[in-house]
């Protein structure tokens, strides 16, 4: 979320009223769909004066779980090439963007009607997946960072550089069957050289510092989909559910 501080505790001494912040309020309980959030100051940082409350809040969850697969899990380094399956979504916009800041060299797989927009975010590279199969191209990537999970590990696997490293993100919508996705990549990753690791992101007040930076000097710059009033939110949750979300979508309090 995104907002404007209306007031503090006695002990909190990072934020006054007035304060404009963007932040995560998972650990608070959860719950922006609202006029009035109340979590701890940890839970924000300071907006940047050039960003919108809209661009804002569509920042976490979704560039949290990119910067710290493409970094900590995928332990990126500038020339190496980074794979993002689903990247005109919510994650994959973001991940284009971030990896491209650390100097990566960056190939974006989404649909036809997103080559364009994926191009326009930075991506060195992009395929459409329902004119060409990014798994059976000649090209191997060091990080494949997969926001869908829609292949199957070994397509995965054989599109890795010998010391390449999977993240998984998205995945079957059972969780039986993502449970046996995720043992399968353990397991996988136990012979050879080549890397298969899940995550979900946390949040941390240090990287929420890193992404609030990473807006203001504008290598970072959410896609936002469509924005929608509160009372319109069960429309927006409808659309979102058909899967089809071009990045971010926000509501506008």
């Amino acid at each position: 979320m995104a907002g404007r501080v209306e007031s503090v505790g006695k002990n909190v001494k990072r934020f006054q009223p007035t304060d404009e912040v963007l932040g995560d309020v998972f650990k608070s309980g959860l719950g922006a769909f609202a006029e009035y959030v109340c979590a701890t100051e940890n839970a924000f940082v300071l907006k940047p004066a050039s960003t919108s409350f809209e661009e804002a809040a569509a920042v976490p969850v979704a560039a949290l779980t990119a910067l710290q697969g493409i970094r900590d899990k995928g332990q990126v380094q500038a020339g190496q090439r980074v794979l993002i399956n689903g990247a005109s979504g919510d994650v994959g916009t973001f991940a284009v963007q971030i990896a491209k800041s650390f100097g990566a060299e960056v190939t974006g797989v989404c649909s036809t009607r997103n080559v364009e927009m994926v191009r326009s975010i930075g991506a060195d590279h992009v395929v459409d997946y329902t004119k060409e199969d990014f798994t059976q191209k000649e090209v191997r990537y060091d990080i494949f960072l997969d926001t869908v999970g829609t292949r199957s590990l070994s397509d995965c696997r054989r599109v890795l550089t010998e010391n390449g490293i999977y993240v998984g993100i998205g995945g079957p919508k059972t969780s039986l069957r993502l449970l046996g996705r995720m043992v399968a990549m353990l397991a996988t990753s136990m012979f050879g050289s080549r890397k298969m690791v899940s995550m979900l992101a946390s949040q941390t007040k240090e990287d929420l510092v890193v992404l609030s930076d990473l807006l203001e000097s504008g290598e970072m710059i959410p896609v936002i989909d469509r924005t929608y009033p509160l009372d319109e939110t069960p429309e927006a949750l409808r659309y979102l559910g058909e899967g089809h979300v071009r990045g971010k979508l926000v509501i506008s309090i």
